[in-house]
Formats: C-alpha cells, sequence, structure tokens
C-alpha cells in the first residue's frame, strides 16, 4: 500500500471535525464572510512542488498532510471559508496516472475532509466549499485565462456533472464555481449542480470590464438571476484593481451579494510557468468592496495567511484576541 493514500485517514486527536450550525447563505445574510487566500502559494512556502499538470490536486495522492496543513494556516489566520484543493481534480486528469474512477472520486471526497479537519482546529464556524475548476484548468496551459476552447454548453456540462456529483457527495458546505473565464462555462456549469443539493457561488476571471473571454460583466453576472441555489456571484483570480467595479456591478445585476477574491496583483505567464510583475493588493480595499455588496471577501492566487488575517481585522470579523466572530455576532 501506497503509505501517502491513506494518511488522511490517521486519527488526529487534536483536530475534531465538526461542521457549522448555519448554511453558507444564512450567514452571508448576517454579514461579510472572510474567504481564505490562495492555496498554491501557501503549499510552496510549505516547501511543497507544484511544477506539475495536477498543480495542487496532486497533493491529493502523495501529500495529502500538506494540504491539510495549509488550509490549518489560513483557519487559524481567520478565513471562515476554507476551498478544497480541487481546483485542477478531474477524473480526465487523474485517468492520466492511471488512476480510475472510483479512486479519483475518492480522491475529490479526499479534497473536502481535509479541509474539513482543518476547520475542525479552531472554534468557530468555518465552512468548506469545493473548488470545481474550469474545464481549462485541466489542460493545464492557461486556457482558464482565455476560454473559448471549441467547446459547446452541452459538451462543457458533460465534463462537470460526475466531478460536480462526486463533490457533492463528499459533503461539503457550498460548491465555489470559481475562476470561470466566459458565459458558456457559466452556463453548463450552473447547468451541472442543478439538483446538486448545494448552494453555489459563480465566480469569474476578468480583465478590465469583461470576461475573459471578452463579454459584458453585466451579461455574465445576470445569468444567476433567479437562480435561488447560487448564494453570491463575482470575480476572482483577477487583478485586484479590475475587481472593483467587478463587485458593484454583481450586485447590482443580480441582486445578491457579491464574492470577491483577486491575485495578488502579479500576473501569470503560462508560457514561463511563473509569476511576473509586483504585488498591488491593498487589503484596505475590502471596505469599500463590503459597501458595494460584497459579502464573501477573501484572495487567491499569492494572498497568503497573513493578509487574510489583515482582512480579518478590517472588515470587523475577528476579535481582539484574533479569533474570527462568527457573522452577526457583537
Amino acid at each position: 500500500m501506497h503509505p501517502a493514500r491513506s494518511a488522511d485517514d490517521l486519527p488526529r486527536r487534536h483536530a475534531p471535525v465538526h461542521e457549522p450550525v448555519r448554511t453558507l447563505g444564512r450567514a452571508l445574510a448576517a454579514g461579510p464572510v472572510l474567504l481564505d487566500g490562495g492555496l498554491s502559494n501557501q503549499l510552496e512556502g510549505q516547501g511543497c512542488d507544484l511544477s506539475d499538470a495536477l498543480w495542487s490536486a496532486r497533493l491529493l495522492l502523495d501529500g495529502p498532510g500538506q494540504i491539510e496543513a495549509a488550509h490549518t494556516a489560513y483557519a487559524r489566520a481567520g478565513a471562515q471559508v476554507l476551498t478544497t484543493a480541487g481546483y485542477q481534480a478531474t477524473f480526465e486528469g487523474f485517468a492520466r496516472r492511471g488512476i480510475g474512477r472510483a479512486e479519483a472520486a475518492e480522491l475529490f471526497a479526499r479534497s473536502v475532509r481535509l479541509a474539513r479537519r482543518a476547520a475542525g482546529t479552531v472554534e468557530r464556524e468555518v465552512w468548506v466549499a469545493a473548488s470545481v475548476g474550469p474545464y481549462g484548468a485541466m489542460l493545464a496551459d492557461g486556457s482558464e485565462y482565455r476560454g473559448r476552447y471549441g467547446l459547446s454548453v452541452q459538451e462543457l456540462e458533460r465534463f462537470h456533472r460526475p466531478r460536480i456529483e462526486a463533490l457533492a457527495a463528499a459533503g461539503p458546505d457550498a460548491l465555489a464555481l470559481e475562476t470561470v473565464p466566459d458565459i458558456d462555462e457559466a452556463e453548463a456549469l450552473l447547468r451541472a449542480v442543478e439538483g446538486c443539493g448545494l448552494p453555489v457561488w459563480l465566480s469569474y476571471s476578468v480583465a478590465g470590464d469583461r470576461t475573459r473571454a471578452g463579454q459584458r460583466l453585466e451579461t455574465a453576472f445576470g445569468l444567476v438571476s433567479g437562480r435561488d441555489d447560487v448564494v453570491a456571484v463575482g470575480v476572482n483570480c483577477c487583478d485586484p484593481a479590475d475587481a472593483d467595479r467587478a463587485v458593484r456591478v454583481a450586485a447590482e445585476v443580480s441582486g445578491k451579494p457579491a464574492v470577491v477574491y483577486p491575485n495578488s496583483g502579479e500576473r501569470w505567464d503560462a508560457e514561463g510557468r511563473g509569476w511576473v510583475g509586483a504585488p498591488t493588493f491593498d487589503p484596505g480595499r475590502a471596505r469599500a468592496w463590503s459597501d458595494a455588496g460584497a459579502r464573501l471577501i477573501g484572495g487567491c492566487c499569492r494572498v497568503g495567511p497573513d493578509t487574510i488575517a489583515e482582512l480579518a481585522g478590517l472588515l470587523g470579523t475577528a476579535t481582539a484576541d484574533g479569533h474570527a466572530k462568527i457573522p452577526g455576532e457583537g
């Protein structure tokens, strides 16, 4: 037996696993809820090598303890939502490693268990959101920053549905449909989550005032109108400056809370497989995002636990001793 493949099932005496009392939707109605930051940068900071087509999802196979440690760092920094390591995890990607569907489904479930166990290390409500990345993430060539894969909405729905069903069966508190580059894929994802029984948020990656595929944000955010299962819509994995206008448009067009978790401001070079430019993420922007209607606020790539802790203080989701408050409490 490969020892790493059963490591996450070992008993942990000091990490009780518990689930939140309230739904994420109810928490959002009470005030801002703090997301975590970038999982990949935290894993790299722990010494993990992510130069692999599976990216952070590889560690579900051979380093689950590293994933749990990264989640725990964010929980202790004040994050109230932990997003799983499933962004680049797909049946197709695992199949290329010779992993069958049953074992792949178990890896999806493992991603949820690891986040849930990390959530249990703090004495407050922490929700677990299962990450559902775009089709382009599976290609591992930067396509999620372009969209327009040449696939129909129906073909994209067929790709996403099995993974969503496997993740939903693992029992997360929500599904994060994230880094979506265009409206066609957003429509496919919204079809695929129908009937899954979980709240979802839909988050686009944008450039300027358009989706990565060049569509108007008003149209993109309007897709969720009338969808009771969608608790928030907005943007992630984008420049912080692009998030400013997007938050307002998302809230106004959808009538729902906005979600916002941009990158550090550095830019991903797909060919060089590295980040370039200087960080521009200013935690002070969070107050303006909240005023504009954002209720799920955090960071994406290159935003770490220290910044999440700073956001907790600025948003008032942290008490004087540094522990995050439950939204709605004094």
